[in-house]
């Protein structure tokens, strides 16, 4: 378990001892990337960031490189992915329940909102933000652990191997005993007698984004977690479910969540960008 998700890797080789010895030089990663960018847990760079109070803080090289990334991210959802909207959690709690904020609770918080309010230097790796602000990995964090993983196994070894962190995928290359890797993308919806796709990865990332198990209903309206930043309510619209493939996971994660953001607008996005794309909607 990392990054609160059932993490695995499946490894095409006879020899059992090295398959354990991989698995545990990818379990290592994904716990120390969990470590070093998790919200949840103090001393890390992330929590010294959000205690900051307004001063600046210093960043490692591998932080400032994720951080520039979610820059990128913002500029091209026209502000909808931001890494400081995490504060919304105060009063989103997407538990199954029927218990909607209010709009004044949502409104409170969204003050503590917007990444154009947060001073990034890159040329000196240094972060400055209001009081009261936090910042959040999440959105990119399991899938950057994916590929870092997929890295370490591509340099310890020659077999095709599956790493699947929660559903996030990377296939380092194709398998030589069957075709491809089959993965399943998960129900959405268990009361309807509907065939999920089943797809062939061979090699490349697979990334998930959807409301199966975070989601609010009331009036018979779901709430997606998946937030407008702008806003503080959850994107309209949206697909249930979409599966994107890209070459790595981090590629695919990041589409498959752009394509959340545009709402009802998912499917011209991601035909836009070229790439494979397999959406859900209810």
């Amino acid at each position: 378990m990392a990054m609160a998700s059932p993490c695995e890797v499946l490894i095409e080789i006879d020899d059992a001892g090295e398959a354990l010895d991989l698995t545990k030089e990818v379990a290592a990663e994904a716990w120390r990337i969990e470590d070093k960018l998790s919200r949840y847990l103090p001393g890390n760079i992330i929590d010294r960031i959000n205690r900051a109070a307004g001063m600046t803080v210093e960043v490692d090289a591998e932080t400032a490189q994720l951080i520039d990334f979610t820059d990128t991210l913002y500029k091209l959802s026209d502000g909808r992915f931001d890494i400081t909207s995490g504060v919304l959690r105060q009063v989103w709690h997407f538990d199954g329940s029927a218990n909607i904020p209010s709009r004044k609770s949502v409104e409170r918080v969204l003050q503590q909102v917007g990444w154009e309010r947060v001073t990034w230097a890159t040329s000196t790796s240094t972060l400055q933000m209001q009081k009261g602000m936090e910042i959040d990995l999440g959105g990119i964090g399991k899938e950057y652990a994916v590929d870092k993983a997929a890295d370490i196994l591509r340099a310890s070894t020659s077999a095709s191997c599956l790493v699947n962190f929660g559903g996030d995928l990377v296939a380092t290359k194709s398998p030589v005993r069957r075709k491809a890797w089959k993965v399943g993308v998960e129900t959405i919806d268990e009361t309807k007698s509907t065939t999920n796709p089943l797809l062939n990865l061979q090699v490349g990332g697979l990334a998930t984004s959807g409301d199966a198990r975070r989601f609010l209903l009331r009036g018979g309206i779901r709430y997606g977690h998946i937030l407008d930043p702008k806003t503080g309510w959850p994107i309209p619209d949206a697909p249930r479910s979409i599966t994107v493939a890209a070459d790595t996971c981090t590629q695919a994660g990041m589409l498959s969540t752009l394509a959340m953001l545009k709402g009802a607008q998912a499917e011209h996005f991601l035909e836009q960008q070229e790439q494979r794309f397999w959406c859900i909607r209810g």
